[in-house]
């Protein structure tokens, strides 16, 4: 194997904006970020969500993002900062990288992901928004 999972995000941290919990927590509800939870569905079900957060799957991610795509979500359009996160912050660093080689160039994710912003006190909804 040329590249191990760590590996590739060990290299995403390095290029990514990685915000604490705590300073995701002062972004929250700020009308120009929007908050997208990359988590599986039973992940959503089992732990609950960011309020506000857009679920957009990992495995669509790309193709919700690019306006060519017939997948193509209007929410991923609009002038945000785009604040990615997971349940440990794995997934969202890489996540994070991948936009950015797409040309997003407003996008950070959350380092330790749900699990870090829950043990920092932020609020927790049991439904994602709509995206």
């Amino acid at each position: 194997m040329k590249k191990t999972a760590k590996s590739l995000v060990d290299e995403a941290m390095v290029q990514v904006t990685t915000y604490t919990a705590e300073q995701a927590r002062a972004l929250h509800g700020h009308p120009g970020v929007q908050f997208v939870d990359v988590r599986d569905v039973r992940e959503l079900e089992r732990e609950g969500v960011i309020p506000g957060a857009i679920h957009a799957p990992r495995g669509m991610l790309e193709f919700w993002i690019d306006p060519e795509s017939p997948y193509h979500r209007d929410v991923f359009a609009q002038d945000k900062e785009y604040v990615l996160f997971c349940a440990l912050g794995w997934r969202s660093a890489l996540a994070t990288k991948t936009l950015m080689d797409m040309g997003l160039e407003r996008v950070a994710h959350v380092g330790g992901g749900f699990t870090a912003w829950k043990e920092a006190g932020g609020p927790v909804a049991d439904k994602p928004a709509k995206a």
